[in-house]
This record gives structure tokens, C-alpha cells and sequence, in this order.
């Protein structure tokens, strides 16, 4: 792979440097912290990390560890799920986690007896696994639209929190679904979506709950999340409604002979409906190197909410209801029980035999690194707020710090989700530290990425047409190759602020399966391409997406 030409702000003649890596270790800060000591006890204050409108120039955000996490976690207390609670904790300590969210489906059955039992349930584990940060939240049915996390700080009402927001506000349980164009109750319903948005953020305001968060789940998966719904969200409370899941879970649902020739990664299967927004186009439903359209097209949709200057950040997670290959069937139901009068699916039985399944469990492939300064429930929501996020599929990296800073200054810059304020003309430097993978992914293979992407979008403010989803400014503007890099290494790379304001964000893969980019080859000419229906092995094209960081230009 080759350096692709850079615009004329950018200077391709200076290589990459190495450098100290900016970044904390995970072990090393749990280790600081004192993890068993009460500093960090359920409660315990954090430092707001969201980055801040600065009235001089330049930047210096703190040093970050990375917490690892997932907040898209089924159990027995979702209708369509398998796996006990313990299952699925024991699963994600397996394979890394630091955090991770239960994120049950709404219905009446959840929220008249589910949401309490799994509370109870949640309430002990975090007593017995002070290493994991375990957090209760809903699978939200958003009126007129798809789903979402819904998940607060641990606190007295958390519980309440969330069984109020379910009956008052869920889509399906009101029977607020209707989203298509034209149809009498569309207006009402995504009113009502924006009404739960800013209801959440009241319940924060108050004090009622610490704090609460919301991420639109697989956006593009049915293609009834439009843009201005989701700008609608983002703008009734943007410290509330964060963000989307940058890909799916579901990721194995293309594996060679599992679910059959037309399957997809993602499980994004379906085509437009009456309810899809009609904008858009017909390859919106597949997943590229298992990313949804939405963040997977440079210069797509997320890039045109990016370019607003607002941001929105990704995520990815595992969606796990029933794991691929594995042997547990659902547990039969005593007589005269169901889920509406129990909240509550039997346990699994083991079979020994193998099971229907498209997901992997928490942690195996799909992973969300939050940068956070200390270890805790509200950390990891306030580094989610501040778009400390980078995520990857595979375990493809050990680790990343991302880094923008001028040249004139010493400090350490600014990292993802922040913002760095820059004379017109000013030359910065984006230094990007990468650990590699330093062990077998649980699939017994050494990831090796092969590449760095830079991408690079004006900053134009607010749109006037909220359904639009093209960035046209929004390009790759260099590719690194890095294979064969080892070992922690920082590229350097050099920029020049121009005439506006931009970001940047980064994206890398393994380089085994790409192809120009969906807007072409002069946006994006190696970017992620879908797979062939039923043969989607995921371990074969892994990515890593980051968060962006905001360059603000003045005169």
C-alpha cells in the first residue's frame, strides 16, 4: 500500500517519527487507583472530561488509560435472548472487559418485573467483581425509529430511572412505531422520541440521577433511523444523546456455512421498507468490513454530522443474544408461566450439540476503548461524553493515542472528541501512537495492521437541509503503511490549519479486503467494501475506527 498524494497543507517529505507512547497502560492506572480501595466505590467523583472552549490557543489534555467496554449486552431479562446473567459477566471477564452494559429490550414484562430482579442480580456482581464495572440500561424502542442504549450511573434510582422512561417513552409499548414519510402519526412519534431525549437530561439536571447516557444501536440495519431524526436527537440534549454504534454486533452472522448464502455480517439482511427513509440508496443495508453505511463511507453520513462541528461519536459492541457455535438452548417454561408475567426467560440448558447463533460474546471480537483518568462508573461515562473513544474489530490493536498539537507549543495537545484552537496558517503535527497486537485474538490469530488512514473534513456549521448525509470536503488525505511495525511507534504527521476550521479522524485495517470507498476513489480509495452474501468471515477484515478531533481556525 502506498502514501496516497497530500493536499497542499501537508507535508509528505517528513517520515514518521518515533516517539514515547502518550498514552497510560490500563493495568498501570487500575494500579494507581487503588481498584480495591474505596477511592473508587459506587459514586466516587470524577473529574468531568469533556473537553471545553478554551479562550487561548492550543491545548493540553491529560494523560488517559483506555477502558474496554460494551454497551450492548443481552440476558435471560430480554424476550429474544439465552444467557444468564453469570454467563455473560464471566464471558467479558474472559476477554478483557472493564465495562459493559445489559441492555435488555423493552416490553411490559421488563418493566413490571424484569428490570428489578436484574438489578438485584446487578447489585451483587458489582460487590463480588470490584474489577468489573457492570451497568443496568434498556434497549430503548425509539419512536418512529430504531433502538438505543439507555443506561445510567449506578445510584438509588437508577432502576426507576429506567422503568419510568420505559412506560413513558418506549415506541413500541405505546404503539408510537409508525415512522414512514407522510403518515398521520409520524410527526407526533419523533416528537415524542426528542421529548424522551430531553426528559433524560432533565432527570440529570435534577440530580435524580448522576448521569445518563443514550447511543443509537445499528442505525442503518433497517433504515429507519433518518438523518434528521438522528440530528433531532443529538441537538434536544447533546450531553445526554452521544452518539451511534459505529458497526454492529451480530459479526458472525456471515461465517462460511453457519446461517446461509444470504446472510451478512451485522445481520443486515433487510431491504427498504415503507417505513425506511427513502433517501437512502440501496447499499445503506450492509455493513462494510462490518461497519455500518452511516460511519463506513467517508464523506457519508457520520462526516456530515461531523462537519457541522458538533460531536457524535461511534461505538461497537457484541448485540449478544445467542453466541455462534455454541451449545445452550432456551430453558422450557413451568406451566403457566410466560415473560410478560415473569420478566424473566428460564435458564439456558446445554445440549452439547450446537446452537443457531450470529453474535460473539462480550469482548471476543468487538471492542469500545474509552480514555479515562481514573477508574470508575463515571469516568467511563464522561470519557464516552467526551468522545475519548477509538474502537476496533478482531483485537486488532493493543492500543492508540491520538494526539493534535501546534508546533510552537510543548504541551501533550489535544486527543480524540477534543478541540484545538489554532491561528489561520499554523502548522500542527497529528501524532498518532500505536501499540500492535502482542498475542493471539481469541480466534488463535496474531492481528498485524497494515495501515493508517487520516482523514480529514471542512467544518461548515449547521446544515440547512437536516435530511442531507454527504460531507463533500470529507476525504482521505494520507495512508500510512505500517506493516510489519511492531511494538509501540508514533507516526508523525504534519499539518497546516488553512482557511476553516476541520477535523480529523483515523481509521486502520489489516489490509486484507479493500476497495475504493463509496463515494470513489478521490474520497476514499481503499476503504471497507461489503462481503459476498454468506461469506463474511469476520476474522478476515478487521478495522479500527477513532474518534475525531476538532481543529477550530481563527483569523
Amino acid at each position: 500500500m502506498t502514501e496516497q498524494q497530500l493536499p497542499s497543507w501537508a507535508d509528505p517529505s517528513v517520515a514518521p517519527t518515533d516517539l514515547d507512547a502518550q498514552g497510560v497502560s490500563r493495568r498501570g492506572l487500575l494500579r494507581r487507583a487503588g481498584l480495591f480501595g474505596a477511592a473508587f466505590a459506587l459514586g466516587s467523583a470524577t473529574p468531568a472530561l469533556a473537553a471545553s472552549s478554551r479562550p487561548g490557543f492550543g491545548g493540553d489534555d491529560p494523560r488517559l488509560a483506555y477502558l474496554v467496554g460494551d454497551h450492548h449486552v443481552h440476558s435471560v431479562y430480554s424476550h429474544d435472548a439465552k444467557y444468564t446473567f453469570s454467563q455473560q459477566a464471566k464471558a467479558a471477564a474472559k476477554y478483557g472487559l472493564d465495562w459493559m452494559v445489559f441492555n435488555e429490550h423493552s416490553n411490559f414484562g421488563h418493566a413490571y418485573y424484569g428490570a428489578k430482579l436484574e438489578h438485584a442480580e446487578i447489585v451483587k456482581a458489582r460487590a463480588e467483581n470490584p474489577r468489573q464495572l457492570i451497568f443496568q440500561g434498556l434497549e430503548w424502542y425509539i419512536p418512529a425509529a430504531e433502538h438505543c442504549t439507555v443506561f445510567a450511573a449506578p445510584g438509588p434510582h437508577e432502576t426507576d430511572l429506567l422503568t419510568q422512561f420505559e412506560l413513558a417513552y418506549d415506541g413500541k409499548l405505546l404503539g408510537y412505531t409508525e415512522g414512514s414519510a407522510g403518515a398521520m402519526d409520524t410527526a407526533r412519534n419523533e416528537a415524542h422520541a426528542v421529548k424522551a431525549i430531553k426528559w433524560l437530561a432533565e432527570q440529570r439536571r435534577s440530580g435524580y440521577v448522576d448521569d445518563v447516557l443514550v447511543l443509537a444501536n445499528h442505525p442503518l440495519r433497517l433504515g429507519i433511523d433518518s438523518p434528521h431524526e438522528m440530528r433531532g436527537w443529538r441537538d434536544a440534549a447533546p450531553e445526554i444523546m452521544i452518539g451511534m454504534e459505529g458497526a454492529p454486533g451480530a459479526q458472525g452472522a456471515a461465517i462460511p456455512s453457519l446461517r446461509g448464502a444470504t446472510s451478512i455480517r451485522g445481520e443486515y439482511e433487510n431491504k427498504p421498507s415503507a417505513q425506511s427513509w427513502a433517501g437512502y440508496p440501496a447499499d445503506a443495508y450492509l455493513t462494510y468490513g462490518g461497519f455500518d453505511w452511516a460511519t463506513a463511507t467517508v464523506g457519508g453520513l457520520w462526516d456530515s454530522m461531523l462537519a457541522e462541528g458538533s460531536l457524535f461519536s461511534i461505538t461497537t459492541n457484541s448485540d449478544n443474544h445467542r453466541t455462534v457455535f455454541d451449545t445452550w438452548k432456551n430453558g422450557d417454561w413451568p406451566a403457566g408461566q410466560n415473560f410478560d408475567n415473569t420478566g424473566r426467560l428460564p435458564d439456558p440448558v446445554n445440549t452439547d450439540t450446537p446452537q443457531p447463533g450470529s453474535d460473539f460474546w462480550p469482548g471476543e471480537f468487538s471492542r469500545t476503548h474509552v480514555g479515562v483518568t481514573r477508574y470508575g462508573y463515571r469516568a467511563v461515562m464522561a470519557g464516552l461524553r467526551a468522545g475519548r473513544v477509538w474502537v476496533d474489530h478482531g483485537h486488532l490493536l493493543d492500543g492508540l493515542d491520538v494526539r493534535v498539537k501546534r508546533d510552537c507549543d510543548s504541551g501533550r495537545g489535544v486527543t480524540l472528541g477534543g478541540r484545538l484552537r489554532v491561528r489561520k496558517g499554523e502548522r500542527i503535527t497529528l501524532y498518532v501512537t500505536v501499540t500492535s497486537a502482542s498475542r493471539p485474538n481469541p480466534q488463535g490469530i496474531l492481528p498485524e495492521l497494515a495501515h493508517v488512514d487520516v482523514i480529514r473534513g471542512a467544518v461548515r456549521g449547521p446544515v440547512s437541509d437536516r435530511d442531507g448525509w454527504k460531507a463533500p470536503d470529507t476525504r482521505v488525505v494520507q495512508t500510512r503503511d505500517v506493516s510489519g511495525r511492531k511494538g509501540t511507534y508514533t507516526l508523525r504527521i504534519p499539518l497546516t490549519a488553512g482557511d476553516e476550521s476541520f477535523y480529523v479522524r483515523l481509521r486502520g485495517s489489516d489490509g486484507k479486503r479493500h476497495g475504493t470507498g463509496y463515494l470513489g476513489a478521490s474520497v476514499d480509495p481503499h476503504g471497507p467494501i461489503p462481503h459476498e452474501p454468506g461469506n463474511g468471515d469476520p476474522w478476515a477484515d478487521t478495522w479500527f475506527y477513532s474518534n475525531p478531533v476538532f481543529v477550530d481556525v481563527t483569523g
